[in-house]
């Protein structure tokens, strides 16, 4: 991996470990469904903006073998953020500052924000993906990984990618 490559780690994850208990519906009480700290490192030149998408790519589906399933959409992050602290979906308002303007969307669950992984999806991968964008995103009040992924088309400066296993 080059010095300056444009990369995406989590404190507590490596890029081949796994994803601890308590970002997954598997954590006990509160230590739940936390969305897990992300520090990005090497952000494009003239990014104004970052998106997330983070999805499982082993979820099956009745319909056809591999359907990526959403956990979490993340929109315009600015790049001036070094990463999102742990337990921040949910809390753009509370933590303020330059977290303010983020905007969170819909998961495959229908709701806003972070949801984990959970039984029986174990030795399931679920990546992590940061999108170094030119622009800032408006995709109007719902935001949903199809509305990103096709707004953000002629917009990527980078992409980083973490994969860890659930």
């Amino acid at each position: 991996m080059a010095a300056d490559e444009f990369r995406l780690v989590s404190p507590h994850i490596n890029n081949e470990g796994r994803l601890p208990r308590q970002y997954t519906q598997e954590g006990q009480g509160a230590k739940k469904n936390i969305s897990p700290p992300l520090e990005w490192y090497n952000v494009p030149e003239g990014t104004q903006s970052l998106a997330l998408v983070v999805e499982d790519i082993d979820a099956p589906d009745p319909n056809d073998p591999i359907v990526p399933w959403t956990h979490w959409v993340v929109v315009n992050i600015p790049p001036s953020l070094k990463g999102l602290p742990e337990g921040f979906s949910g809390k753009e308002e509370e933590v303020g500052g330059d977290f303010a303007g983020i905007k969170e969307g819909k998961n495959d669950w229908k709701v806003p924000g972070w949801r984990g992984p959970k039984l029986p999806n174990h030795g399931h991968r679920i990546r992590f993906k940061l999108y170094a964008l030119d622009d800032e995103m408006h995709l109007g009040n719902t935001v949903t990984k199809d509305k990103l992924l096709e707004a953000i088309q002629g917009h990527v400066l980078g992409e980083a990618v973490l994969t860890p296993e659930f």
